[in-house]
Parts: structure tokens; sequence; C-alpha cells
């Protein structure tokens, strides 16, 4: 059904949007990682799993008020996504995305936890389930529309997608500085959107 549905939604970005991915040979292959990327809007979730690491499926997390209403649910399940608490994300929430990790599948997060193309304080929750199910933490940028909306349909509005090169945990933990691995994502994070902000412009 994943496959299906990630085909149906592709053609229609592609069909409707002028897309472009740059940096996907950065993704791992044949084992498990994180993507970290900015949000801005439904558009970017579909996008990122329907074009930027296709035919690759992503297991998204989806804040749990989500998954009350039961055609969202369904929906939400069909795409691998799975809900956590983000008011009270204890061990317990972490436990699903880290055993898919360890199982080689990819799971994706957007660590600002807001839909906004400025910056935010990005959040531990990446960087955590790196280090923890010990996999590389790609991070990624999208640029384009948040929402689909009838009236942009035939103006195709630009998509754009770049991937950065993975973090490796292995590299970056340290026992010394706890924030160490955090403050290199942050670094790398920010310089990717300043690279795609060029791009845009």
């Amino acid at each position: 059904m994943y496959a299906f549905c990630a085909l149906i939604v592709r053609t229609f970005i592609l069909l409707f949007y002028r897309v472009k991915v740059i940096g996907k040979e950065h993704l791992p292959k044949g084992k498990g990682y994180v993507i970290a990327c900015n949000h801005v809007g439904w558009l970017d979730i579909l996008s990122l799993a329907a074009v930027g690491t296709y035919p690759v499926k992503v297991n998204y997390m989806a804040k749990k008020e989500l998954f009350s209403n039961r055609f969202f649910k369904w929906f939400l399940e069909k795409i691998k996504a799975f809900p956590v608490d983000r008011e009270k994300p204890g061990p317990s929430s972490l436990k699903i995305p880290i055993r898919l990790l360890r199982a080689g599948e990819v799971v994706g997060i957007f660590p600002s936890g807001t839909r906004t193309q400025e910056e935010a304080p990005l959040k531990r929750g990446a960087v955590f389930l790196s280090e923890k199910a010990k996999v590389p933490l790609v991070p990624a940028i999208y640029f384009g529309p948040s929402v689909i909306r009838f009236a942009d349909l035939f103006r195709r509005k630009q998509i754009l997608i770049v991937f950065g090169k993975p973090l490796d945990p292995e590299k970056h933990v340290s026992k010394e500085d706890r924030n160490a691995y955090l403050n290199v994502f942050n670094q790398e994070f920010s310089r990717l959107n300043k690279e795609a902000e060029q791009l845009v412009s």
C-alpha cells in the first residue's frame, strides 16, 4: 500500500511542480538512517518521501493528536507514520523509531517542530535517535509551497530538496562535551539552509 500511495503522490508532484533534488547521492544505502528536515507544511512531508528518497520508505514521527481523526489515522499509517507525544516525549515514545532504525529502516523527523521557513532552535530528538541507534544523521532542506492549492497547480511552482552529507555519531559524540554532536548538526543544518537559499534566490 505504501508503494502505491508513494507512486501516486510522486506522479502528482512531478506533474504539477518543478522539482529539483540535490545531494540524493549522499543518502546511505543498505542501512538505517535519520533524516532531519525543516517543516513548512504537508507538501514537504509528501515531497521528501515520494520524490526525495523514493523508492526508499520513510517512517515519519507525527504528533499523536493527528491520530485522533479516523481518516488522518488511516492515511498516516499508510505513509508509515507513527504517533509521538510531543508534550511528554519520554523514552517509551522513542522505542519505535530506534527499533526501526536498528532494523535498517529510515526515520524522518522535523526537528524545528514548527511549520516555518525561518530557522528555529533544533531539538535534540534527531541527534538522540542517531546516537542511540548508532546510525547516520542526514540533514535536509525543503524550499517550496507549504500546501497544495488548486490555484497553484498549473503554475508549476518550484520545489527544492537538498540533502547534506550524513553525519556519523561515532565521529561526533563526545563524552567530554554532551552537546558536541548537536552543535555539529546545528552548524551543518544552518550551512545547508544557506546553500539552499542561494539556489532559489
